[in-house]
């Protein structure tokens, strides 16, 4: 059985989870978010969820610390499961997460742990689960004709082959997740209620992205 078998509604998961607060950092749904661990408290948290479910949540901390020097959470993350583990040989951890929900912070929950935990709510999120074709339409024509004026823009090589054959689900929340945008923009393709909002707000951030790019060319009509 797959490991996204397990999880088919809010129910199946656990309510509390550790987390690994990142800044700039977006998992979806059905995404793979490859990281690099490496400090003692992470380690900690990755060998404690090896022994256990192989379950972490996603979090971005929020730009402003609080008082205490500890950074506030934001409130929406996304939890997934450990698929790939890799040691190197000095100290670090290469492990693979495949997205499985998005969820709300309800509080913190203090602990022994070097690493945080949350209470999480899914309730908001249930159709995280459902297939992929129950998701909001996509204009994948305007989304395509957008990624090759960021392409050009950017001098990029891409395989068009394999980003033409992908889903709808897939193609959105890999470019959402590749992205360059900024924290405050990850964190809003992240709460955009379904891929094809976010497919609206991929084309905006990008054409506004564009936008700047051409202005702060030196030669250009302002």
């Amino acid at each position: 059985m797959k490991f996204s078998d397990q999880y088919g509604s809010p129910g199946d998961i656990p309510k509390v989870i550790p987390v690994f607060p990142l800044s700039g950092a977006l998992l979806l749904p059905r995404g793979q978010l490859p990281l690099n661990i490496f400090e003692p408290r992470y380690l900690a948290m990755v060998d404690d969820a090896m022994r256990g479910n192989r379950l972490i949540g996603m979090i971005q901390p929020k730009t402003k610390d609080a008082n205490d020097g500890v950074p506030e959470l934001e409130n929406t993350g996304t939890l997934g499961r450990i698929t790939t583990w890799a040691e190197t040989g000095d100290d670090r951890l290469l492990v693979t997460l495949a997205g499985i929900t998005r969820f709300h912070v309800v509080e913190e929950v203090p602990g022994n742990n070097p690493y945080r935990s949350i209470k999480a709510s899914y309730e908001a999120f249930a159709d995280d689960f459902l297939l992929e074709s129950d998701s909001g339409p996509v204009n994948r024509d305007q989304l395509i004709a957008t990624l090759k004026d960021f392409v050009d823009a950017q001098d990029l090589s891409v395989d068009w082959e394999d980003i033409m054959d992908a889903s709808d689900e897939a193609l959105v929340n890999g470019l959402s997740m590749l992205s360059p945008y900024g924290p405050e923009e990850k964190q809003a393709l992240l709460e955009v209620h379904d891929v094809g909002a976010r497919a609206e707000l991929l084309i905006a951030l990008t054409e506004l992205f564009l936008h700047r790019e051409c202005e702060d060319m030196p030669g250009q009509l302002q």
